[in-house]
């Protein structure tokens, strides 16, 4: 229900929709293909394991739009799928 909602609400003439949320949420809108653009903050810092944002069997083919640091240690990149 709430993605036909969302659904809706992308449709509707107005300003983006910003969705903060976990790699469950995110795989999730994925799998509707409700999402219009990825935006990655980059820390130079290896943990070695986490939950991964794109999971093993996901397929995601991305364009690179934008990227720029922010600060002196992180970058933003800026991702949008491409098209079909």
């Amino acid at each position: 229900m709430a993605f036909v909602l969302l659904s809706k609400l992308k449709q509707q003439p107005g300003q983006d929709i910003l969705i903060n949320g976990g790699a469950g949420l995110v795989h999730s809108l994925m799998k509707q293909d409700l999402v219009d653009e990825y935006r990655l903050l980059v820390y130079p810092v290896v943990l070695g394991s986490g939950k991964r944002l794109f999971t093993d069997g996901s397929h995601a083919t991305l364009k690179l739009v934008e990227s720029k640091p922010i600060g002196a240690d992180v970058v933003l990149l800026i991702y949008q799928p491409a098209k079909k």
